[in-house]
């Protein structure tokens, strides 16, 4: 990542992440399909191969959306009491959709805070 040679201004994290862009241009694509990275940014030729997000995304996800999806079954619980296979058919692709959807967002996220702050594996010195 040091290697750098070309001068790009700064771009957001937050919003290239969440647009799937890339952490250097904020231009070319970062996602190839749903969550899998491209090789390198096709705008500005940025080699991907420094990304890992490792399992940083999933547990935000899992936070996150395992919030709101038990409070919104308690609320619908307590304030209507339906049977179970209402909120399995509620809940089920609910949980789903905004798993993907928030996944997809913190490792774009994250891999862009990654190149941003200059973020390597951790190694001991001699």
């Amino acid at each position: 990542m040091n290697e750098d040679s070309a001068h790009f201004p700064p771009v957001d994290p937050v919003k290239t992440g969440i647009k799937g862009c890339c952490p250097r241009c904020g231009q070319g694509k970062l996602f190839d399909g749903l969550l899998g990275l491209k090789p390198r940014c096709a705008s500005c030729g940025l080699d991907y191969s420094f990304a890992d997000s490792g399992d940083g995304p999933a547990v935000f996800v899992i936070l996150i959306v395992g919030f709101i999806i038990i409070g919104m079954v308690l609320w619908l619980q307590v304030n209507y009491g339906p049977p179970i296979w209402v909120h399995i058919l509620l809940f089920g692709p609910l949980t789903i959709i905004l798993s993907l959807l928030t996944l997809r967002w913190f490792k774009g996220i994250l891999i862009a805070m990654q190149y941003r702050h200059n973020a390597r594996e951790g190694r001991l010195s001699d």
